[in-house]
């Protein structure tokens, strides 16, 4: 596998954002194995976008977002990823 030798990771991965729960700023992280039109947004519990944090052509690798909460009332919110046919959610935690 090429990419291994590269340094690039194999598989799609959405890390769980750290610290969690937060106040005001938080870390999300996820893996690329291929360079591909990249969204990573966080909604509220009802479903609306609270904030785009990245959309468009990501390289592939290790990316490392910041995510300020600072405009948000404490609660909980989910992040998506969705990269080529990827798609995953994890929840996070604003505590004011």
């Amino acid at each position: 596998d090429d990419n291994r030798h590269a340094g690039l990771p194999d598989e799609f991965v959405l890390y769980q954002n750290y610290p969690n729960p937060f106040n005001p700023e938080t870390v999300i992280r996820f893996n690329l194995p291929v360079a591909a039109h990249t969204i990573l947004k966080v909604y509220d519990v009802t479903g609306n976008e609270v904030q785009t944090l990245t959309n468009g052509l990501t390289e592939a690798g290790l990316h490392t977002v910041i995510f300020n909460a600072k405009t948000l009332p404490s609660g909980i919110y989910f992040y998506r990823l969705s990269s080529g046919d990827f798609s995953s959610v994890r929840k996070l935690i604003v505590l004011k």
